[in-house]
């Protein structure tokens, strides 16, 4: 085996490249290439010179030399001996176990390789967890899919541009959707553990023997033990199904099945009055079926209710039929066709939806071996340092009572594999944003005036609706609302929740300015870029203090 010095490395995806460009050479039979270490580990029939290599390495952008051997770690090791490991710090002895290969997973194997770890991973299922496979990714492609043929069907310049009936042709749109995912599958996770010597993957389902060893039943069917000095749960959650009558047994979707569906029905009834319901509900709408919302309560009921009120206002001006406070009975299937009893009458469909939220996935992992605590719920109990009551066991993303975004599931697992190997990090949510990809959109971050309230906070809130933002008059769609909530003595801005097209675009501006403390004064100081839905902000801190409706269109 020849070891090689790799320069000119910013990335986990420059090593891809460079192990790509060796393994391209005649007799070359492996390349392992570690961005971190700077390494590469070439195994090559002896008429390969060092010389060709360097040159590979070189083609593809980067500079190699010869590099002093050294013992080849054993990396996911099953014994509790520990192997050699080149030397990165405290952490360069540490062996590392992961659950899962979701968002929370990745962040923290590639962190902790990073700072020498030993790392082994362990999937049972497709690596990439739920985001990029079956949630956000897929969803998202879907919706924007929609919202295309919204648009070609009707549009605010339909006067000027004419409307027409598209043409759906789902298997290709499907094709198209699953091609992304597979392409972003490989590029931002398989290929980013195929490039790290210092994780290992296995491919099995882990539950905790003791609190310093898992046991991993292969896809195989044979059993391996991993020992660990530290732990990282991340088995992320799956759809929360709940016990109506008949309906087990039906072929309902959840989620995955409605984004990986070659049709689209008729019909659609959706149980659900959240994120993925009202996503996947106005979807379905736009490209084609006749939907029927069934919400138990109203729309985002968590949320301020002006934005539950904007949003049902919305889809029924669409053509969704949305019903709240429904309680759904009884389910029956029959001939193809869904029949569901509800306290505002019968509905029928080809198809049914239940969108009821997401149950994190805990219960096959026996935790109770390793005296790790949940909620009633099922979910892990971490603090700010994602540590679980067992101080070397830590969890994060949506197994744990953390909030189910990927985004925090990532930074969860970053700063848990920071605390891991010797570091100090915290997670810190109080200024978190969230968007629901509906048409409008919904952004929030920081606290709803209700939720400020509770906490004994004294509020001075302000709503401006969007016939006052020169982008929304600009787009013909002044749909929505964007309010802002200030504590009333300081001014300070505590949180902002909008109801727009693209309002998760402007969130995060939302987020900085709550994060750095401002005042809603000092956020209408500003400069905003003018003809911008972001500009909203401005004008909706303005209202604090001026009449915006007697301000030019740009003034300051």
């Amino acid at each position: 085996m020849e070891i090689l010095s790799i320069s000119g490395m910013t990335c986990n995806a420059c090593a891809t490249h460079v192990k790509h460009a060796l393994e391209k050479l005649p007799g070359v039979k492996s390349a392992q290439v570690s961005y971190p270490l700077g390494t590469a580990e070439v195994v090559a029939d002896d008429s390969i010179s060092f010389d060709a290599m360097a040159a590979a390495v070189a083609k593809a952008g980067y500079a190699a030399k010869q590099a002093d051997r050294a013992p080849t770690p054993s990396y996911g090791s099953t014994d509790s001996a520990r192997s050699t490991h080149p030397a990165r710090g405290d952490a360069s002895d540490l062996r590392i176990a992961v659950i899962g290969s979701g968002g929370a997973a990745m962040a923290a194997a590639i962190k902790a390789a990073d700072s020498g770890a030993r790392v082994t991973l362990i999937e049972r299922g497709v690596i990439g967890g739920t985001c990029v496979n079956v949630g956000c990714v897929p969803s998202k492609i879907m919706i924007r899919a929609a919202h295309i043929a919204q648009l070609r069907r009707r549009s605010p310049f339909d006067a000027g541009i004419p409307p027409t009936s598209p043409a759906i042709l789902r298997d290709k749109l499907l094709a198209q959707q699953q091609a992304r995912v597979d392409e972003l599958r490989h590029a931002k996770y398989e290929s980013i553990i195929e490039g790290q010597p210092a994780i290992a993957t296995l491919h099995g389902t882990a539950r905790f023997q003791d609190d310093r060893t898992l046991a991993v039943t292969l896809h195989d069917g044979s059993s391996r033990q991993v020992s660990f000095d530290r732990c990282l749960i991340a088995t992320g959650a799956s759809p929360s199904i709940p016990p109506i009558a008949g309906l087990k047994g039906t072929p309902y979707w959840t989620s995955t099945e409605a984004l990986e569906a070659d049709t689209i029905p008729p019909r659609l009834a959706v149980i659900g009055s959240s994120v993925v319901a009202l996503e996947l509900a106005q979807a379905y709408s736009r490209l084609g079926s006749q939907v029927t919302l069934i919400a138990r309560n109203t729309l985002l009921s968590r949320d301020d209710p002006a934005i539950g009120e904007a949003l049902t206002a919305a889809l029924r001006e669409e053509g969704l039929t949305v019903l709240t406070h429904a309680q759904v009975g009884a389910v029956a299937y029959a001939d193809g066709c869904f029949a569901l009893t509800t306290n505002q009458g019968e509905i029928r469909a080809e198809r049914l939806l239940v969108a009821t939220g997401r149950a994190p996935n805990t219960a096959a992992l026996d935790l109770h071996a390793a005296g790790v605590h949940c909620d009633a719920h099922g979910a892990i109990v971490v603090d700010d340092h994602l540590r679980t009551n067992v101080p070397h066991i830590y969890a994060a993303g949506d197994c744990t009572d953390q909030p189910q975004f990927v985004y925090v599931a990532a930074a969860g697992g970053t700063r848990a594999a920071i605390n891991m190997t010797g570091g100090e990090a915290t997670l810190d949510l109080s200024a978190m944003p969230a968007v629901v990809f509906t048409d409008p959109q919904v952004a929030t971050v920081g606290l709803s005036e209700a939720q400020a309230q509770r906490q004994g906070i004294q509020t001075d809130s302000r709503t401006l609706s969007l016939d006052n933002i020169p982008r929304a008059l600009a787009n013909f769609d002044t749909r929505g609302f964007i309010k802002l909530v200030a504590e009333a003595q300081s001014g300070r801005l505590l949180g902002v929740q909008a109801v727009a097209a693209e309002a998760g675009e402007l969130i995060q501006t939302a987020a900085l300015a709550i994060r750095n403390r401002m005042t809603v004064q000092q956020l209408a100081d500003q400069l905003f870029p003018y003809l911008t839905m972001v500009e909203g902000l401005k004008l909706a801190a303005q209202t604090f203090t001026k009449d915006v409706t007697q301000l030019s269109c740009c003034a300051g």
